[in-house]
This record gives C-alpha cells, sequence and structure tokens, in this order.
C-alpha cells in the first residue's frame, strides 16, 4: 500500500497520465494479492491434509480439463477428500481466502467443468466413494459423491437393481449430478434430475445441508434438489446422493436397422414415441459415423442411416415392442430390423454405438475432437440433422454425427489436426450456427454436456434474463465466488 500511494504521489506531481498508471497498477496489486490469499489457503490447508494436499504439477494438470479441445487450466493445488467434514474444513478456509474449490470427480465432463481459469484448489472425491445403504424393497439407495457409475452397478449386481443413467462414460455419480448427466437410457428411465432423491451439500461457506430424502414425492419447501442438479458445482459440493433404482430387466434385447436417409430415420423414431412403445434406448448413426465404425469395428453395416434400439421387459412384452419397431421400420425403410435377446449377439450388434467415439477419432489419426451437442424437440430433429450434415458438407469438415435421438439430442465431433488454426476456426464457426440454429427450433445449446467454459457465449442467447435470476441464485450462496469460478456465466 505505501508503494502504490507513492506511485499516485509521484504521478500527480509528475503529471505523468494517472488514468494510465493506476489502474495498470491497481489491477497488478488486486491479482498480487489474490495469489497470495490462494497461497495461504494452500499453506493452512497443507497442514490439515498432509500427504493428501499434492502441488505436483503432473498432479495439477491431471484435475484440470483433458478431455477435448479445452486448454488445461491447473489448479494450485489438489486435496483427496474422503469424508463431508473434511470438504466441510476445506470450504471453510477457501471462503475465509477467497481462494477458488472446484470439485472433481473423473474429468469426464466435455466443457471445461474442471478446469481451474483463476488457480485454487481442485479436491478430487474418488475416495469418497462407498455405498452407504440399499433399500431394495424401496428401490434406492444412498451413495457418497466419488463411486462411479459402473462402480455403483458393480455393488447392486446381487440385488437384483441396476441405476440406468449411462452417459458413455464411466463418470462419478456426484460428476453426473452436477452435470445433470443423462445419456442413452433417457428415453425410458429419464436424466439425473428424475433419478435424484435427495442430496447432502456443502455450501460455499461450509455449512452442510440436506436437500430431499427417500420418500419418493414432496410438497415440503423449495425443490433445493433440483437447484443443485446440472448447477456444475457453482453453488455447492455434493457430498452424499439417494437415488431411484429399478429392477434388473427379465430381458433385454437390441437390434439394428439402415434407413435411406435421415428424415426416413427420423420420422421411425418420432412414430415409435407417438406410439408410446417403451424404448430403452434408441440411437442414430449419420453415414459419416458409421462408414467410421465400420473401419474401426471391422463391421460391414450400410453406410446409411442406422438406428440402434433396445428394449427391456418381460419376454413377452419385449418380443411384442420388438415386432412393432419392426412394422414401423417397414413403413420408413426397405432394409429389415435385425434384433436378438441374446447377449453376445446384442453386444455385436451395439458394436458400432460403443466404439463410436474412437472410431469417429480415427477418422483424423492424431486430430482433436471439438465434441459439442444440442437437442431439439423430437419433431424438429430430422430438419435439424439435415441441416447440419448440408452445413458440415459446405465447409468441407470431417464431422461424425451420434444421437440419442429418442429425446431429440444428437452429438457432432468436428475433427481437426491441433496446428490446423484455420480448421479449427471454421469448427468454431460451425458450432456457433449449430447452436443458433438448434435454438431457433425450440431446442437448447447442450442436451447433455451442460455449459462449463464452452458454452458460456450460448447460455444468454437461450436462456434470457433468466441468466441474471441465476446470477443473483450464485452470488447468494456463494457471495465470494469461490465455487467453480469461470463456469455457467463466464
Amino acid at each position: 500500500l505505501r508503494f502504490l500511494n507513492s506511485v499516485i504521489y509521484w504521478s500527480l506531481l509528475s503529471g505523468v497520465g494517472f488514468c494510465v498508471i493506476w489502474p495498470n497498477i491497481f489491477f497488478r496489486a488486486i491479482t498480487l494479492f489474490e495469489q497470495q490469499n490462494i497461497n495461504q489457503a494452500i499453506s493452512t490447508l497443507k497442514q490439515l491434509f498432509g500427504d493428501f494436499l499434492s502441488t505436483s504439477a503432473s498432479v495439477r494438470e491431471q484435475h484440470a480439463h483433458t478431455t477435448t479441445w479445452i486448454a488445461n487450466q491447473p489448479p494450485d493445488a489438489v486435496i483427496f477428500a474422503k469424508t463431508t467434514d473434511e470438504v466441510s474444513s476445506i470450504l471453510k478456509i477457501c471462503h475465509a481466502w477467497g481462494c477458488p474449490a472446484i470439485a472433481f470427480g473423473t474429468g469426464s465432463s466435455l466443457e471445461g467443468h474442471v478446469n481451474a481459469p483463476f488457480g485454487g484448489i481442485s479436491i478430487d472425491m474418488s475416495h469418497f466413494d462407498s455405498v452407504l445403504a440399499v433399500h431394495q424393497d424401496d428401490l434406492d439407495v444412498i451413495v457418497q459423491p466419488g463411486i462411479t457409475r459402473e462402480g455403483l452397478n458393480q455393488h447392486l449386481r446381487d440385488s437384483g437393481l441396476f441405476f440406468p443413467i449411462d452417459p458413455g462414460a464411466n463418470a462419478s455419480i456426484g460428476g453426473m449430478a452436477a452435470t445433470r448427466a443423462s445419456g442413452t437410457n433417457a428415453v425410458r428411465y429419464g436424466t439425473m434430475k428424475d433419478n435424484v432423491l435427495g442430496l447432502e451439500v456443502v455450501l460455499a461457506d461450509g455449512r452442510v445441508i440436506k436437500t430431499g430424502g427417500r420418500s419418493r414425492k414432496s410438497a415440503a419447501g423449495y425443490d433445493l434438489t433440483r437447484l443443485f442438479i446440472g448447477s456444475e458445482g457453482t453453488l455447492g459440493i455434493i457430498t452424499e446422493l439417494t437415488l431411484r433404482l429399478h429392477g434388473i430387466p427379465e430381458m433385454i434385447a437390441g437390434g439394428i436397422c439402415s434407413f435411406p436417409t435421415i428424415r426416413n430415420a427420423c420420422d421411425a423414431v418420432i412414430e415409435t414415441i407417438q406410439l408410446g412403445i417403451p424404448v430403452a434406448r434408441i440411437e442414430m448413426l449419420d453415414p459419416l459415423q458409421v462408414r467410421a465404425c465400420n473401419a474401426y469395428s471391422k463391421l460391414d453395416l450400410p453406410e446409411e442411416p442406422l438406428l440402434l434400439v433396445e428394449f427391456h421387459g418381460a419376454p413377452n412384452t419385449v418380443h411384442d415392442d420388438a415386432t412393432r419397431f419392426a412394422e414401423i421400420c417397414a413403413d420408413h425403410s426397405p432394409r429389415p430390423f435385425s434384433w436378438s435377446s441374446d447377449a453376445e449377439k446384442r453386444q455385436k450388434l451395439w458394436k458400432a454405438r460403443h466404439d463410436a467415439l474412437w472410431a469417429g477419432y480415427a477418422l483424423l489419426p492424431g486430430g482433436t475432437g471439438f465434441a459439442t451437442d444440442v437437442c431439439v424437440p423430437i419433431s424438429r430433429l430430422a430438419e435439424c440433422v439435415e441441416d447440419t450434415i448440408a452445413d458440415i458438407a459446405a465447409h468441407d469438415l470431417t464431422a461424425p454425427i451420434l444421437g440419442h435421438v429418442g429425446d431429440g439430442n444428437f452429438h457432432v465431433l468436428p475433427l481437426a489436426m491441433p496446428d490446423d488454426t484455420e480448421m479449427q476456426a471454421k469448427i468454431g464457426a460451425f458450432s456457433s450456427r449449430l447452436t443458433e440454429r438448434a435454438i431457433a427450433l425450440g431446442g437448447t445449446c447442450t442436451g447433455e454436456h451442460g455449459i462449463g467454459q464452452g458454452k458460456t457465449a450460448y447460455l444468454r442467447a437461450e436462456m434470457g434474463g433468466s441468466v441474471d435470476v441465476m446470477a443473483d441464485i450464485k452470488a447468494t450462496f456463494d457471495p465470494n465466488h469461490i465455487l467453480n469460478p469461470g463456469k455457467l456465466f463466464g
């Protein structure tokens, strides 16, 4: 402060532009002050957590964004938390010093959610991974946030129950709630918001609250559970979840059918949904994605739009559902609908879907994927996908498409070499057009990926003035703006 005062005094006496010098020095001082606060918070936390706090460069980089094109922005330190009390202690210290805190699950998100653009602390929840209670009669389970989707279902296997949300990656349950994950099963089982009954959350100042409970419905007060689901770690850190479970189906059958055009495939999907056929999954691959899967997975599928479906239920209902779906396919495609309830054959049928991401990357060896997604009403799906494919062709992009078409959601994976800045600029412009197209059709800028850092520019275009209300909520829950700063609002 004495230094700053002397500079002000000198600048006034000498006639040097005060309005130029002072702001630069002021903001530099603010930056140094914030870094000193972060360092003090780390020093305090090091005394509490010892070897469970790491400042290793490699560990810090592993806890920043690594899955797609967004640059890696590592935190200043990583803490491996194991209990709610530990998370509470961390946030109390971060709140006191104004130190950013970012929750980390498995790092599988696609929009920079775990980056630390302002430094701070990454709180790794991977050791916080127990199943606390399974209530078979009530079809619910209480878990800690670090357990993964596959780990939970492995634990539940002997109970005859399973947790259905499948975003593709083996994500942590806490991360799935924070990003409102969904995935391939959403058309039948819903998304995370439909399958979380209650939460335990640590607020920015270290207070611990409970939202919801084990009852299937409640009219008591604000629905804080849904507020935290999808908040991307900006309102609080989830430390416990009560989840809705489902019985493992008596029979699972899978099938595939190719179609002459995207519109034929989408019309079949719309008719299936309108008739109420309870498909568990219904996925669409565009011709480029099919070609990629053929090359990568050694398949010989027609390089045409492809639908993959799955049915869950009792044997007689699965057979009836598959038969009705085959009739719909026959109205829209000359290709036969092939299906099987045999586990090995079903897995072979779905191999194209399971390998789709890696098959897409193989289209451009050494390339980088700029993954994005949108979601539209299913009645506008064919229009949106057709216009997107035309846009891809007009701008000479390599960009396979895969969609969870039962709910109007599809993903695009534009590819470019890491040093091809011209192509990357074209991809950026394409992504903007795609988002604008989806919003104009009554859709959303993201059906699954979330906003994070990558889609902050589109949130206001879609939500308008409600973004200001979101910012007010953020300021109420986190007045010091320490929780995952730089996400959602930029």
